[in-house]
């Protein structure tokens, strides 16, 4: 009876990994512990075994996961795993088979830095077109850092040295442990509110411990945000943070930061200094060059007075003067003499001018002109204009005869009267 109800070795363990196998927590599960009999076999997977003070495990990562594994394993290091639990039924034994490993403290620590980064990455906050230039000349410069350290001293050297009239501004942050971060991201915004023109954030070197504060979000966040321009200064040159990749600009030290913050006084006063040279020369020069030029105006002046041109135009418009009233005058002269000849042709021609020769000027009574005997006959009354009057006649006896001499006192019966009489 015991023997027919009996399991075989295979059933038994394939029932155990199906177990392990619907196991959640045992799908993905981190563990952490000491590294040992760590081998590398030539198909390219890793046999380790994970121990600590109260047990040993049993540990595989085949060569299709070493994407997962970014340093070389060996004995005795501390290491997180992450995998999965299961049966390997052929021994039956659980062992964990790894998909990735990490060190452990540092490494972790590493691992964190580098997901933030490429999280932070994506999200554009490293993009070159999001740097603000660092201003070449400041009168304000806000540091955020401890109060004590070698770093504050060697920013308040090297800017006092570079120029005597800048203002520091400090805010003094935690720079490590808890709450670092914090104090950071509030020394950060504090400054940029007060209207400084160029913040610096920073600390001395240390362990990646020591430096994590600014390798937070937070932190990271803040350095973005800023509306001033932010240099990073954090740890040696080899050291970089995650605010080193937000900032504006990255110092390799707090010195450095110093340096590329403040512009140097002394290479501004020997530049003016070289510009107030030049500029002394170069007035010098054009002050005898105009002097030269002034001096060639005098001599052409002297040469083109305007006084002689002035009375030598006056002595050519005196000539004008007197050839045009010469002119005149011949012309007035000339125009003088054609007026008499048509004055005289005009005296041939006037009707008074005939008046004074003796003769008259007939009409009748109703001013029309008479030149014919026939117009006129006896007892009309006309009109007869001489020299110096005119007198009313009225006609006795029209006489036709031309050119012969009539006596008119033999008829007696002509008579002139100046008031129409009758004779």
């Amino acid at each position: 009876m015991i023997r027919n109800k009996a399991y075989s070795v295979g059933q038994i363990n394939a029932y155990i990994k199906n177990m392990f196998t619907q196991d959640f927590v045992l799908k993905r599960i981190y563990v952490k512990g000491e590294v040992s009999n760590c081998k590398y076999h030539t198909s390219g997977h890793i046999y380790f075994s994970l121990k600590d003070d109260t047990g040993n495990i049993a540990c595989v990562m085949f060569a299709g996961m070493r994407k997962g594994l970014a340093f070389r394993m060996e004995n005795g290091q501390q290491v997180v795993v992450l995998g999965s639990v299961n049966v390997y039924e052929r021994d039956g034994k659980y062992q964990l088979y790894a998909n990735e490993i990490i060190l452990d403290g540092a490494g972790l620590l590493h691992e964190k830095f580098e997901a933030l980064k490429r999280e932070l990455e994506e999200m554009g906050m490293f993009a070159p077109e999001y740097k603000q230039p660092i201003p070449k000349y400041i009168k304000k410069l806000g540091i955020v850092t401890a109060p004590t350290g070698a770093a504050i001293r060697d920013i308040i050297n090297i800017s006092h040295r570079r120029n005597p009239y800048i203002q520091l501004i400090l805010y003094p942050a935690l720079v490590q442990g808890e709450g670092a971060a914090d104090s950071i991201v509030r020394g950060i915004r504090m400054l940029d509110d007060y209207g400084v023109d160029t913040i610096i954030v920073g600390r001395g070197g240390g362990s990646i411990e020591d430096l994590w504060a600014f390798n937070e979000e937070k932190v990271a966040r803040a350095v973005f945000e800023c509306r001033t321009p932010v240099i990073s200064a954090v740890g040696h040159e080899t050291d970089v943070t995650i605010s080193d990749f937000a900032a504006d600009l990255r110092a390799p030290t707090p010195s450095a930061a110093a340096e590329l913050a403040v512009g140097d006084v002394r290479l501004v006063q020997e530049r003016l200094l070289q510009y107030r040279i030049q500029l002394g020369r170069r007035m010098m020069n054009q002050v005898s060059a105009q002097r030269n030029r002034l001096s060639g105006y005098k001599m052409k002046m002297n040469y083109l007075s305007p006084e002689s041109q002035i009375r030598e135009k006056r002595q050519l418009l005196a000539d004008h003067e007197d050839r045009l009233r010469e002119l005149m005058g011949q012309k007035i002269q000339k125009n003088r003499h054609v007026l008499a000849l048509h004055i005289e042709k005009l005296k041939g021609l006037s009707p008074l001018e005939k008046l004074n020769q003796g003769y008259a000027y007939v009409s009748d009574g109703e001013n029309h002109k008479i030149t014919s005997v026939t117009q006129m006959p006896p007892g009309t009354k006309i009109r007869i204009y001489v020299k110096d009057g005119s007198v009313t006649a009225q006609v006795d006896r029209p006489d036709n005869t031309v050119g012969k001499a009539e006596d008119p006192a033999a008829d007696g019966e002509t008579c002139m009267s100046q008031h129409a009489g009758k004779c």
